[in-house]
Formats: structure tokens, C-alpha cells, sequence
């Protein structure tokens, strides 16, 4: 099998997650980015940009699989003005630019709950994902899907942590899945490693399921300092916009729903949130709240 892999979006949160575990695993990577000088991994960087199709042609062709994430609106880094249909689009450009490239195996990171779009208003950034999820299916791809839920690496810097607390839109006693975006990564390889068992898969994936309160606990006791949790009232998330709003609506009332034991028979060394804590998550929240960096 030939060992080069395509990491689309390969300087943001998953893509670097991504992009390490292969190389340790033994593939070749190249990191796909619109700039380059921010790949800082043994990863060959290619300069791509999701916005064109070509451009990522010419950098997936010759390649054996390609891993895409695409941001969701208001991640850090997208442009201004950035939103759903921009990010659809963005994915659909990389789900083509495989077909074109001739790729034998095609992961795509979507999220949670997407295959509930028949049954249940879903928030915006789960339509995108599975906007693009039947895309991939439509083109024939030789595809895995693997739908994370939130990430635990989002309580490492100011989304979460403000002000000497813990803080979210979330219900303080409504149970919330996370993973460790490192156990995606391990996921990710699995798959390319063993195309025969995952080509053809779609896996909702967490790695934990605890109350935003237990999350500030578990931080507060690993980084031995009281972090309380404070719940940013649904009137302030809403002058945000409508749909961030219906979001964090959605996370109290249905939520994600992925099946953690299920998970850990896919992964056995999945993380819970006290483990991630105890391997780097207590270290980058301390160098975040000390003025360092939470990467």
C-alpha cells in the first residue's frame, strides 16, 4: 500500500492531531494548508486552499487517502464573514478533489448526531456536516465517517475558561460528551490502516459523558486551583446570533447521544477527562490561565 496520506486543514486543531499520529504510525503525510510555513511536523506542507478545487487536486493526486475536516462557523482563523454554506462548500471542494485524485480512502470528520437530520432541528454546524456527509456518499467515495463530539481541548483556552471559572452556555446538571481529539487521531489511523474493516463505516465517537460542574471539578482537582462553573445565561449567547443560541439549546435538551462504551471497544486507551487532564490537559490549562500558550 502506498503510505502518503493528504491531511486537508492540516494546521488546525484535529489536523495537527491528526497529522501527528500518522507520522508516528509510519505514513507519509502531506499537510494541505493555504500556509505552509505553519506546518511544523515532518509532514511534506502543500499549499491548498479549500476555496479551490484544483489547488487540492494537484495536492491529493498519487496520494492513498485523504483526511478532511473543514471549520464550522466561528472557529478560530476563518475568514471574515465565514458561515454554513461556506463551509459545506469547502467540504464538498475536498470530496471532489478526491474523486478527481483518484484517492482509495477517504475519512471525513463530521460530528455527532449528524444522522438524526430526518427525526430532530438539528444546530447549523451539524446540518453542514451532514450536508457534506451525503455529498461523500453520492460520489461513490471510498469513504469512513467518524462523527466526534465536542472536544475536550475546548476547555484549554478562552472559550471556556473566563474569568476565574469555567463557562459555557451549558445547564450546569445536564450530562455533556467530550473526547480527546488525540483518540480522533488514533481512530483516524485505525481506519487507514485497516481499509477492508472501516471503508464503508460512519462511528459517532466520545470519550466521556459528565455535567459541565463535574468538568470544572476534574479540572479544578488536576490543576489544583477552584475553578467554579458558571453557566453564560441563553440571553446574552443569543444576542451572539439565533443559531449559537439553538446550539447550546440543542446540547441541554438532546445532545450528541454517542455511545462512550462503544467508543472505548473501537479505541481500548480512550481517554475520560481525567486521564486527558492528568497526560496535557492540566498542563496547557495552567499555561493558559499563567498568560502562556493553550496549545
Amino acid at each position: 500500500m502506498d503510505k502518503t496520506i493528504a491531511v486537508v486543514g492540516a494546521t488546525g486543531t484535529q489536523g495537527r492531531a491528526v497529522t501527528a499520529r500518522l507520522l508516528a504510525e509510519g505514513w507519509r503525510v502531506r499537510a494541505l494548508t493555504r500556509d505552509p510555513a505553519r506546518v511544523r511536523s515532518a509532514a511534506r506542507p502543500v499549499r491548498a486552499e479549500m476555496a479551490d478545487v484544483d489547488s487540492l487536486v494537484a495536492a491529493m493526486t498519487g496520494a492513498h487517502g485523504v483526511f478532511s475536516v473543514q471549520p464550522t462557523v466561528g472557529s478560530p482563523g476563518t475568514p471574515p464573514g465565514f458561515g454554513a454554506e461556506d463551509e459545506v462548500r469547502w467540504g464538498v471542494n475536498v470530496a471532489e478533489a478526491a474523486r478527481r485524485a483518484g484517492v482509495r480512502h477517504f475519512v471525513f470528520s463530521s460530528v455527532a448526531g449528524a444522522g438524526r437530520h430526518a427525526t430532530e432541528v438539528l444546530p447549523v454546524n451539524v446540518v453542514s456536516k451532514h450536508r457534506v456527509e451525503r455529498h461523500v456518499a453520492d460520489l461513490g467515495l471510498p469513504a469512513t465517517v467518524l462523527r466526534p463530539v465536542s472536544f475536550m481541548e475546548n476547555f484549554t483556552g478562552g472559550y471556556a475558561l473566563r474569568d476565574g471559572a469555567v463557562s459555557t452556555g451549558l445547564a450546569p446538571d445536564v450530562p455533556q460528551q467530550l473526547i480527546a481529539v488525540d483518540d480522533v487521531a488514533v481512530l483516524v489511523a485505525t481506519a487507514f490502516a485497516r481499509p477492508d474493516a472501516w471503508i464503508g463505516r460512519t462511528e459517532d465517537l466520545a470519550g466521556d459523558e459528565l455535567t459541565p460542574v463535574a468538568i470544572a471539578a476534574a479540572i479544578s482537582a488536576a490543576i489544583g486551583r477552584e475553578l467554579p462553573y458558571e453557566q453564560v445565561p441563553v440571553e446574552v449567547i443569543r444576542r451572539l446570533g439565533e443559531d449559537f443560541a439553538h446550539a447550546n439549546d440543542w446540547l441541554n435538551g438532546r445532545g450528541y447521544r454517542a455511545d462512550v462504551a462503544a467508543t472505548r471497544r473501537l479505541h481500548p486507551g480512550l481517554l475520560d477527562l481525567r486521564a486527558w487532564l492528568a497526560a496535557t490537559g492540566a498542563a496547557r490549562i495552567t499555561a493558559f490561565l499563567s498568560g502562556g500558550s493553550a496549545r
